[in-house]
Order: C-alpha cells, then sequence, then structure tokens
C-alpha cells in the first residue's frame, strides 16, 4: 500500500508519516508540507490512500482532495484536523475517513483498514486512461512520456472512439482540422502513428494500438478508462467527473456533452 501525507505543519507531518511507516500493511510513504509538491509527484505516481490536513495556508485540504481525486478517482482520501466543523464539506466529496487531531497510531490504523476495506479496487490498474480533465495514459500508475504532442492525442482520440476503427484521413483531419491531406502531411501523419506506436511498445502495451485495412483503433479490452467505467454506470467514475473531459482537444467537446446528460440530469 502506498500512502502520501499532506500538512503544513513540518512536525506533525513528521509523526504522522513515521506513525504510517509502522504499519504493516504500508509500503511506501511520502510526506508534503506544499500541496502543490504533492499534486507534482501525483503527476507521475500512484497513492492508495491519501492523508490529508483541511486547514493549510496555499491550497486547502477540501481543494487539495478535488485535485487528487481529478488524477486519480480510486485513491481514498482521509482528512486529518483540529477543527470538526469541516466534516460535512469533507463528506461531500467522498472522503473515506475523518480524523481530528492528535491523533494517535490505533485511530490511523483503524481509518486506513476501514478505506481499504471501502475500496475493493484501490489497486491502481496497469493500464488506465485518464480522460476527465486533461487527458493521461498510466502504465502502473506512472503516465507514459510521448515524443510528440500529436501521437498522445491520437491516442486521446482513439479511446474517445471508445474501440471503433478510424480512417487514417478521418483521424488526421480531427487533429489538424483545416489542413489539406497530401502527401507531405500523409508523411507528417505516419511519423505520428509510428512515434505513437513506439512509445507504447517501449512501456510494453503496443498490443494496445491496432492498425487493420488503413483503419486505426485501440483494444478497450486491455486497458481501464474512466470514461468507459462511467458509461458502464459505475459510481465512483460518475462522482469523479468534474465538468471536464480531454479538456485541451476541441473535437472532445460531444462526448463531453454526453457525459454531462449522464451526471448532471
Amino acid at each position: 500500500m502506498k500512502i502520501i501525507c499532506v500538512d503544513d505543519e513540518e512536525l506533525v507531518l513528521s509523526l504522522i508519516v513515521y506513525m504510517c511507516e509502522q504499519l504493516s500493511q504500508v509500503d511506501e510513504v511520502k510526506g508534503f508540507s506544499d500541496p502543490e509538491k504533492a499534486l507534482e509527484y501525483l503527476k507521475t505516481n500512484y497513492a492508495d490512500i491519501a492523508l490529508l490536513d483541511i486547514d493549510m495556508p496555499k491550497m486547502n485540504g477540501i481543494t487539495l482532495a478535488v485535485k487528487i481525486k481529478e488524477l486519480h478517482p480510486n485513491t481514498s482520501v482521509i482528512f486529518l484536523t483540529g477543527y470538526s466543523h469541516y466534516a460535512v464539506e469533507a463528506f461531500k466529496i467522498h472522503a473515506k475517513g475523518y480524523l481530528l487531531k492528535p491523533i494517535n497510531k490505533e485511530q490511523l490504523e483503524e481509518e486506513i483498514r476501514f478505506a481499504m476495506s471501502e475500496n475493493t479496487n484501490t489497486e491502481f490498474p496497469h493500464i488506465f486512461a485518464k480522460t476527465f480533465g486533461i487527458f493521461d495514459f498510466l502504465v502502473d500508475g506512472k503516465s507514459v512520456r510521448f515524443a510528440r504532442s500529436k501521437s498522445k492525442e491520437l491516442l486521446a482520440y482513439l479511446i474517445d472512439r471508445q474501440g471503433a476503427g478510424v480512417k487514417r484521413a478521418v483521424a488526421f483531419a480531427t487533429l489538424y482540422e483545416d489542413a489539406l491531406y497530401d502527401r507531405k502531411m500523409q508523411k507528417q501523419f505516419d511519423v505520428i502513428v509510428h512515434s505513437l506506436k513506439k512509445t507504447l511498445a517501449e512501456n510494453g502495451v503496443g498490443n494496445i494500438l491496432v492498425m487493420n485495412s488503413g483503419e486505426l483503433c485501440v483494444d478497450t479490452s486491455l486497458f481501464e478508462c474512466d470514461l468507459y467505467n462511467l458509461l458502464k454506470g459505475d459510481v465512483a467514475a460518475i462522482n469523479s467527473y468534474r465538468g471536464e473531459y480531454m479538456s485541451t482537444y476541441h473535437w472532445a467537446s460531444m462526448t463531453e456533452g454526453a457525459i454531462e446528460s449522464i451526471c448532471f440530469h
């Protein structure tokens, strides 16, 4: 089990990290006094549990929890605070636990055990496509780095198509809008496809991309995706949606409208 602890008081943070390290079920603990640094860490890493102080000057724990859930919907949040009046607001964002300071090891262990028992899927999926907010593609909890931004966008578009085959010319038109699909741009697009294929292969997931008879698609059976889970009616996925879907891509607006009709109507 991997845990992150965030508290702006260094002494309290050190104590919480120490108590977590004494628990037999914990494999790794990371402590952060700065919420922004915790978020930066979570962009390329995963935590099963986030222990968060609520009353922090730069970013309060409620806001931090929302941002963590955007990155990793399955991370369980436990709030640590000296003020009981935050409880109602905390549970609105589906917190797994709420502990009042000062905290002892027994209380902490009980809350962690409860959080893990409540979440039967706390292990991060081997391959996960995060489409809510800014698109990210993760293998074993770490973001895949793409050599070309268009290669990453192509993968995002194919995931948006939910396994349906897409002709190269259609994919090109989607990514490049008004550009002419002439011989020069066909070669450019071939470079994009090759780069995507190479990046996936280097990360051990090359079989996700399927190329057949001039069409491209992804094998949706080989990875998990927050969009796919939401469309299946998964409550956790629905609760994790915060009104943004692949927010940097213009072509994502149609799917975003479909998601909002599910979540907000």
